[in-house]
């Protein structure tokens, strides 16, 4: 049975998001009148940005309205997947690394590599690493609208307490070592870092920067002895009393921690700066730098891409849509908005002067050797592995090496039944 007929007959895998091309029904038409897109997205702080976006897109095509449709991301994928069964899912919508591969191999993408040839569709304005990170088969089906990156957020007035010096752009593992050990303060309830057990933020950045791998050429990574290395270097903080045990972090989450001044360091996303400016202590005293240098110089990228529904009967002015938002003028506006970095090369001063107090251009920079997020068709199945077969290691239990191991080897039995799906 060929992957689209077993999809659309319900049978596969529920690991997912499950999803379904069975229907041809479409919500509109582009025959006559004016023609209204929707478009799918979950966070509401890009709303404002969004409509601006939109009223230029639609100022340049005058016969084309665009309406967003908002789900909260708890919901996003069920709906999504629910909209493309039932025919009405949103002509263009958000897509994600973890999920592309999945939507892509099983036919409910429009496939853009053409419009893009055809148009001119700046795509090498865009990071090379997300350009790729949305082309499946050698097709491209998705285009960056923005990219995040992973910074060291520290709270200077933590480090001036404890006199020790804020982090910088030479700062190596062995400093962020010994600044834990200076700032955790447990009569303060402080901790000198959050080495929770979060895989964008703080896992593969550390994988990544032992010179350890996660996915490569169809195989884990867990078992490599440098991944087992960077893992270490998190559970090691643990067990000497510089971070909380993640036991402590289900629901003080670290960046909590942070934003309540008791962690000193934590890894967060650039997408965070809007949320770290809006703590008035943070904004007053926080601070920010690249992530220290392990073996390597190593972050995590990723970013969200445009997508076109291909069950959209709307497929040309949903095409228009998507390349007016890959170029400059929407980039601008995006960026202007305050909340995420634009992907197109070149936007990204509004980004960076609209929170003066923090130096995120060290959050650009970063994108030179930036990691893209790691994924397959079902990233979902083997990335739920992780925390069950880490959470003890990173619970202060020791044990991280066999675990790591233990991971690989069901990482690895996980690929071979997507592979031969």
């Amino acid at each position: 049975m060929r992957r689209r007929t077993l999809l659309c007959s319900g049978l596969a895998a529920a690991s997912a998001p499950v999803l379904a091309a069975c229907s041809d029904q479409g919500g509109g038409s582009e025959s006559g009148g004016r023609t209204t897109l929707s478009y799918g997205m979950w966070d509401p702080a890009q709303v404002p940005g969004m409509k601006k976006i939109i009223a230029a897109f639609e100022r340049r095509n005058p016969g084309i309205s665009v309406r967003i449709e908002l789900t909260p991301w708890a919901t996003y994928w069920t709906t999504l997947k629910t909209s493309m069964r039932g025919g009405t899912a949103p002509d263009v919508f958000w897509m994600n690394a973890v999920n592309f591969q999945l939507y892509a191999a099983h036919g409910v993408l429009e496939p853009l590599s053409e419009h893009i040839r055809r148009d001119g569709t700046p795509l090498d304005r865009h990071p090379r690493q997300l350009v790729r990170l949305y082309a499946y088969r050698g097709t491209q089906y998705g285009i960056p609208k923005d990219f995040d990156t992973i910074g060291l957020w520290y709270n200077k007035d933590l480090f001036d307490k404890a006199r020790v010096p804020y982090p910088d752009t030479t700062w190596t593992w062995d400093d962020l070592r010994d600044a834990a050990a200076e700032l955790t303060n447990p009569r303060e309830r402080v901790h000198g870092y959050a080495a929770e057990m979060q895989r964008q933020i703080v896992i593969y950045p550390a994988v990544f920067g032992a010179g350890g791998y996660v996915l490569r050429d169809g195989r884990s990574g867990f078992g490599d002895e440098r991944t087992i290395e960077g893992l270490r270097f998190l559970t090691d903080m643990i067990d000497r009393g510089w971070s909380p045990p993640q036991s402590a972090m289900v629901e003080n989450i670290g960046r909590v921690r942070f934003w309540s001044e008791k962690a000193a360091m934590v890894n967060d996303l650039s997408a965070m700066a809007g949320q770290m400016y809006a703590v008035p202590a943070l904004k007053d005293h926080g601070g920010v730098t690249v992530l220290p240098k392990g073996r390597e110089r190593a972050t995590v990228i990723h970013g969200l891409a445009n997508v076109v529904s291909a069950k959209s009967d709307r497929k040309a002015a949903a095409w228009k849509f998507v390349h007016f938002m890959a170029g400059r003028e929407a980039a601008v506006i995006q960026a202007e908005s305050g909340v995420t970095i634009s992907s197109y090369a070149g936007t990204q001063d509004a980004w960076i002067s609209s929170m003066p107090e923090f130096d995120l251009r060290h959050f650009i920079d970063m994108k030179e050797y930036g990691v893209p997020y790691p994924s397959s068709e079902n990233t979902a199945v083997w990335e739920n592995l992780q925390y069950p077969l880490l959470g003890a290691a990173f619970s202060g239990k020791g044990g991280v090496e066999e675990a790591a191991r233990t991971l690989g080897e069901q990482m690895d039995r996980a690929l071979k039944e997507e592979r031969d799906a």
